[in-house]
């Protein structure tokens, strides 16, 4: 990865952490999150003034569907963990995807990984798991956490939708160059809209009587916020996944757990213990290794 990029994955890796914050500390996560969505569907809908859909190849429509699907569980499972867990113990979880992506993205991807990169995505990943221990053996039992079964499943879809975009964002770039929009912010758009159309369903089984209309009087501006945090966010990876191996941005962007320690105390008062502390800062020098790596 170029310096830029670097940069661009550690800055989307701040405002994803910030965006779990605002889930986690919202009245209900699920009412918060259909408001998440509503801006970006209805973006949506101006994009075939501004970007050539017609001329897509069915390949990407095809990847579009598939993340449409991951994704929309990801937001499922993600907000089920938020609401039953401590940020500090499903965070963590849910963002060790550098464990897994290698072991795909080098075989269907065809990506290489040096030995100094693979050494900074174990670095992260071992800081993110020691954020989870709290005294030694009896820490493991953390892992089973009331919330870390949906972060489990969260993980899954995180390789699963990282390996996807992945592929379409290699596909889309090349097609779109004259488009008045970039193809990361026409690809995020239409994956959130087909996200929707899975998630808001299983989302209305769960919210709580009149919690969406408490969500659209309380706290409509704050989830506009977390919505134009999201875009951004994820639209400079899905920008850097243009070029960039999909191994290494995974990992760069978990230094995200760092920053969800630090908000969870701040924000939400929780209290990391040093190892938690200790775990989080590893994947800073994990990232280090991974940005040595190129």
């Amino acid at each position: 990865m170029t310096p830029l990029a670097l940069g661009w994955v550690l800055l989307s890796a701040l405002l994803h952490a910030v965006w779990s914050v605002s889930i986690k500390g919202s009245r209900d996560p699920f009412a918060f999150n259909v408001l998440q969505l509503v801006p970006p569907a209805l973006a949506a809908l101006a994009l075939p003034w501004w970007f050539p859909l017609g001329e897509l190849p069915r390949t990407v429509w095809a990847l579009l569907a598939a993340t449409g699907v991951i994704h929309g569980f990801y937001f499922y499972w993600l907000t089920r963990a938020f609401e039953s867990g401590d940020l500090s113990v499903v965070y963590p979880i849910a963002r060790s995807a550098p464990a897994f992506v290698p072991l795909v993205a080098v075989p269907l991807l065809g990506e290489s990984v040096s030995a100094t990169g693979a050494l900074g995505i174990a670095v992260v990943v071992a800081g993110m798991w020691a954020v989870q221990l709290e005294r030694g053996v009896v820490g493991w039992r953390r892992l089973a956490a009331p919330g870390a079964g949906f972060a489990w499943a969260t993980l899954a879809a995180t390789v699963g939708y990282s390996l996807t975009d992945k592929a379409a964002m290699a596909r889309l770039a090349p097609l779109a160059a004259g488009a008045a929009v970039p193809p990361a912010v026409a690809f995020y758009l239409l994956l959130t809209t087909a996200s929707g159309l899975l998630f808001v369903p299983l989302a209305w089984r769960r919210c709580a009587p009149g919690a969406l209309g408490a969500a659209l009087r309380h706290e409509s501006g704050t989830a506009l916020v977390a919505a134009a945090i999201g875009f951004v966010g994820y639209g400079l990876i899905l920008h850097v996944l243009e070029t960039a191996p999909v191994s290494y941005v995974v990992a760069v962007r978990q230094s995200s757990v760092l920053f969800a320690v630090v908000l969870g105390a701040l924000r939400l008062r929780e209290r990391p213990s040093r190892l938690r502390l200790l775990g989080a800062l590893a994947t800073v020098a994990g990232v280090a290794l991974v940005a040595l790596a190129g």
